[in-house]
Formats: C-alpha cells, structure tokens, sequence
C-alpha cells in the first residue's frame, strides 16, 4: 500500500511541475486533464502526507521509549504512542478505501425497474410501496424521477413501473437495491388478520449508451403497433407504442406510454441498451472468483437481499445482517443509514477480495 501512495504522491508533484511549464500551460486541453487528474488524486495525497505526519511523530515517540532513560520523558512518549497509534490505524483503513479502484459507474444516472411477484394484489401494492420509497429518497438528494412505463394493478398498485432517476451518485447510492425484496404485513382485504408473505423485484442499472454497449441496427426487430389502456383519444387510432427486441439475446422492451412513437422508441432504447450492458456485466461477475466480488451480495435479482416486517415495524437486510426498527421512516426514503450500511460494506468486501488476491499474486 504505501509503494502505491508514494507512486501516487509523486505523480501529483509531477502533474504541478507539467502544469507550470509553459509549453504545456499553453495547451487548454492538456491542461483541463491534468486538472481532472490533480483533482482526482488531491484528497488521498493530503491524507497520505498527514498519515506520514503521525507516523514519523509516532516512530520518535517510540525511540524515546527506547533510548531515553529519564522517567518523564518515558511517560510523555508512551502516551503519545498510545494515543496516536489507533489515530494512524485509522488512518491506514482511510488510505486502504481511497485506493480502491472506484466503480466507473458511479456517478451515472440510473434505470430502475419495479415488478411484483408472488403474492398478486399485495405484491403490487408493496410494489407502490418500494417505487414511492425510492422517489422518496430521490426527492430528499435533490434527484429527478421520470416515469419511462407503468402498468397498473387498478387497485393503486403496480404489476411493473420502471423509471429513471437523473443525479449525482445516483447509481452509487442505490446500486445495491437488485434483487428480492420480500415484504410481511396483514392486508387491508384480511379479516383474520392473518400476516401474510409477499415479494417484488427490483433491478437498479446504470444508464448506457450505444458508445458503451456494441449494438448493430441489424440485431434489432422494431415492431410498432396500437396503444391500449389508459391514453385518451389516440388510443387504439394510431400505432404509437413500439416494441424493440434485441434478436442476439432475446431481450424486448415495449413502450406505450406516450403518444409520440418517437418517444417510445427513444424510451424503450434507453432502457433496453442499460439491459444489455446489465446482462453483460452480469455475465462477467460470474467469472470472477467469489473472492474478489467487491459487491455486497451477487447482485443476482433472484437473490432475497431485504424483508420488511410491518407487525414488528422493523427492515432486515440479510446481505450484511442488519436490522433497523424505523419502517415507516425507511418507506419514507429516509435510507441514507442503510444505505451507509451497505456501502461500508462493499468497501470491506473489496478489502479482503484485494488482499486475498495479493496473498495469491
């Protein structure tokens, strides 16, 4: 670790000395990305420099201890060893996190996809539940949400609704909510009030575009046709909705919701090019070695990752065995904890997968 911060610190000093030299300095581009490298690699070589700080006050500290016989001087040096030994521990974890390559697709928006499963009506109204809870969350970050396709229950839930949440870290924050998300509750409809068990299906993936993910016009099949449902006038009298399937993989996205067949097509483009590049990456996790997965969990949206149990008033996500009795503020979107939670926890993860990989090199 420390050969890797040295290499880092020294490339910030290089990056200042290219950056006063006048031929370079004339350069806008050239100066634009040595600026975006500064400033990627500013915060860790400012903790690594205060790591070094405490780490050589701490070896003199230990000499004292060592080589001075006078008791006085022995008190001072062994309390400040002991105070500032958990300091540069500390420290050391800090370092280990920042020097973790960081996802590439953190800072992207995202598409998030919401499907009941088992339990008919209840699923889709905790289907409701999970969609309201996640635009919640995305209202308190300052987020926009956009509705791409819904289909209702007609009871207030939802079979299916997927969207796109447009932020800063969007992905980052929400990109360990795939999965099974199982909910417990007596339904409004059950006179014995008997609890019963239900489940939904949640898919978070990043935004693509077609720079990201190969895709050739001939592996498309675009069908257009007539809207149904909800829609006004236009339904039924033009063929608005699209339907695009991607022939190679089977994958198909349809989009009716609006009027504009310009507009399905772009929506169901978007969401079909995130599935793609999904399914990829999918594809590549399993390949590597479970040693070295720096997710919490498989990601897999047959995994069971959370249950929420609303006659205990309590949420349990099984991934990292934590439980938190604030459901109705969770469902609220007050997920930051939670979300703090998973977080800390892929970090770790990714810590052990690296050094784990060390031991193997």
């Amino acid at each position: 670790m420390l050969s890797a911060l040295s290499a880092v610190e020294k490339r910030f000093e290089t990056i200042h000395e290219m950056m006063g030299d006048p031929s370079i300095a004339t350069n806008r581009k050239e100066i634009e990305k040595l600026g975006r490298e500064l400033a990627g690699i500013r915060d860790i070589v400012a903790v690594y420099r205060e790591y070094k700080k405490l780490k050589n006050d701490f070896d003199e500290a230990k000499n004292v201890l060592e080589q001075e016989s006078d008791a006085d001087l022995q008190e001072l040096a062994r309390e400040e060893t002991a105070e500032l030994a958990p300091q540069i521990e500390k420290m050391e974890q800090k370092l280990r996190l920042m020097l973790l390559p960081k996802d590439p697709h953190d800072d992207k928006n995202i598409i998030l996809e919401v499907r009941a499963g088992t339990g008919g009506e209840e699923a889709g109204l905790f289907a409701a539940d999970l969609f309201r809870m996640y635009s919640r969350y995305a209202e308190r970050q300052k987020w926009k949400v956009d509705v791409l396709s819904a289909s209702e229950t007609g009871k207030g839930g939802f079979k299916e609704i997927i969207a796109t949440i447009t932020g800063q870290g969007a992905y980052s924050r929400l990109k360990f909510e795939s999965g099974v998300h199982r909910v417990q509750r007596v339904p409004e409809t059950e006179a014995s009030g008997r609890v019963h068990t239900s489940a939904c299906t949640v898919a978070i993936m990043p935004e693509a575009d077609e720079v990201e993910v190969e895709l050739d016009p001939n592996d498309l099949k675009v069908d257009v046709y007539r809207s149904s449902g909800c829609g006004g006038q236009s339904v039924n009298t033009t063929d608005s909705a699209v339907r695009i399937t991607h022939i190679p993989t089977g994958l198909t996205v349809s989009m009716q919701d609006e009027k504009s067949q310009h507009k399905n097509r772009a929506k169901a483009m978007k969401v079909l090019l995130a599935r793609l590049q999904d399914a990829k990456e999918a594809e590549e996790a399993q390949k590597r070695s479970a040693e070295r997965k720096s997710q919490v969990g498989s990601g897999d949206r047959s995994e069971r990752i959370r249950t929420y149990n609303f006659p205990q008033g309590r949420m349990s996500d099984h991934r990292i065995n934590l439980t938190l009795y604030k459901l109705e503020a969770l469902l609220d979107g007050e997920l930051n904890e939670l979300f703090d939670a998973l977080t800390f926890a892929s970090q770790e993860a990714a810590l052990k997968g690296e050094l784990a990989g060390k031991a193997d090199d």
